[in-house]
């Protein structure tokens, strides 16, 4: 037997396990017990003398910890005060005493009792420099690390100040750090020799004095641009306030105020909301006099004034349809039953792929206006593009926006001035289109224009041509595609 603080610390005793917490020698430290084992040694101990062993677990993640599942060394610890909570559990207040070593597990049931070996300290103070170094080195990183530590109260730096033996105080700084790891803790735990516990103490300060360091100069940094953001914005709000005090507000803010209220309600999709945004952060750092303020803000205004919500809904009704094209056309009885047939597999299939429509004729016959019978009968809005003379693909497809007096293609200005996202879409003169050496527009500018930059809804639906090229007549008859 061994006698330590008026307490008689037997040979064997129960052991209670600990998720992630290593307890040292002459810590106070609150635990809390849940498992059924340990509630029974901890009510028996209660009655048998309050002396416990407590050890770290090997995988906190494990119920029943056996021999193999715990470190070789731990902490005999007396209780000192115990509370039973309303979930069951039980709150101790336990303090460290001595280590020891487990030298052979006497039983595992109910609860864990070993044969331990109590590990003994030197406990007179260190006569050699190399320890008073170590320990004043401890004392002062420890007490930066509290200065530095949201975590540490201010009244902690002066635990360590008036501890002569190096391996107390070893104990002391290790348990008092939260931010240490418990496979850190529980080696300086296991590490016999004073001298080098207190050199891994002294390693271990210092590299969370260099992260803490690190963390506040971070902190400091954020902290000193927020504080320029929000003096920019107090100052702008100033600004605002003065200008409007003077009889109103700025005339550029006011610009880019009601350019974002208008793109807010543009009811434009994701992509172009965000990048529409965009262009319009760059407009408000841009002077006005620069060379690219008219061609973003001409970019911005398209994008407000684009139909992104206009929508107009089919109406397929044969009978109706057969109507409409009677009233406005007399005769064609087969160019109407090919178009009457189109418009019942749009009813069957309304989201299937239609094809397009060719209208094939010399001038006069009234192409385009089967095309705006079509749109009637549908209920849409209608636009005919003419194609005859167009040489370059841009006129289709758009200009760069680099381009002096940039515009976008004929098919999103037709888009704009049908004012609907889904209008029945009429190319007409395609037998007209020029090629030179610029390129073919058909070949290219048409094509991408058509298939690819129209929405589908409305490609879908609205009568068109599949091809250019192969559609080209050798007797030069004008065609119309809707």
């Amino acid at each position: 037997m061994a006698e330590k603080q008026d307490l008689i610390i037997p040979d064997v005793v129960a052991i209670l396990p600990l998720r992630d917490t290593v307890l040292f020698p002459q810590a106070v430290l609150p635990l809390s017990a849940g498992r059924p084992a340990s509630l029974q040694l901890v009510e028996e101990a209660a009655r048998a003398g309050r002396v416990i062993g407590v050890v770290a677990q090997r995988d906190a993640a494990q119920d029943e910890p056996g021999p193999d599942g715990l470190h070789p060394v731990g902490v005999i610890t007396v209780i000192h005060k115990m509370a039973k909570q309303a979930d069951g559990t039980v709150r101790l207040l336990v303090q460290g005493l001595s280590r020891f070593r487990l030298v052979e597990v006497l039983q595992q049931k109910p609860y864990l009792r070993a044969r331990i070996e109590t590990l003994a300290e030197p406990a007179e103070a260190p006569s050699d420099v190399e320890s008073q170094a170590l320990m004043r080195n401890a004392v002062a990183l420890f007490q930066k690390i509290v200065s530095l530590s949201p975590l540490l109260p201010d009244e902690a730096a002066g635990l360590p100040v008036n501890i002569p033996q190096p391996g107390v105080l070893a104990d002391v700084i290790a348990a008092t750090l939260p931010t240490l790891p418990t496979a850190a803790k529980q080696e300086l735990l296991e590490t016999l020799d004073v001298k080098l516990r207190l050199q891994k103490v002294v390693t271990l300060l210092t590299k969370e004095a260099e992260v803490l360091e690190l963390g506040s100069k971070i902190q400091s940094e954020v902290q000193s641009e927020m504080s320029k953001t929000q003096r920019e914005y107090y100052l702008r709000e100033q600004m605002k306030a003065i200008q409007k005090e003077l009889g109103g507000a700025d005339e550029r803010t006011q610009e880019i105020e009601d350019l974002r209220a208008k793109i807010e309600a543009a009811g434009m999709p994701e992509e172009a909301h965000k990048e529409a945004l965009r262009e319009l952060d760059r407009l408000a750092k841009m002077p006005p006099a620069a060379a690219e303020y008219t061609v973003a803000r001409t970019y911005l205004d398209w994008l407000i004034a684009m139909p992104w919500k206009a929508e107009t809904i089919d109406n397929v009704d044969i009978a109706q349809a057969h109507r409409v094209l009677d009233a406005d056309h007399v005769g064609l009885d087969k160019i109407k039953e090919r178009i009457l047939e189109y418009l019942a597999v749009k009813k069957i299939r309304p989201e299937g792929k239609d094809p397009i429509l060719c209208f094939v004729g010399p001038p006069g016959v009234g192409k385009t206006s089967l095309g705006r019978s079509v749109a009637r009968a549908l209920g849409r809005k209608f636009h005919r593009l003419s194609l005859g003379g167009m040489r370059d693909e841009a006129e289709i497809r758009g200009h760069r926006r680099t381009y002096i007096g940039a515009l976008p293609g004929q098919i999103i200005q037709g888009l704009r001035r049908a004012e609907s996202k889904n209008p029945v879409f009429m190319l007409d003169e395609v037998d007209k289109l020029g090629m030179d050496f610029r390129g073919d527009p058909c070949a290219t500018g048409w094509r991408s224009s058509t298939s690819r930059a129209t929405p589908r809804r409305r490609r879908s639906a609205s009568p068109s041509s599949t091809s250019c090229r192969s559609r080209r007549g050798s007797t030069g008859s004008p065609r119309a595609r809707t």
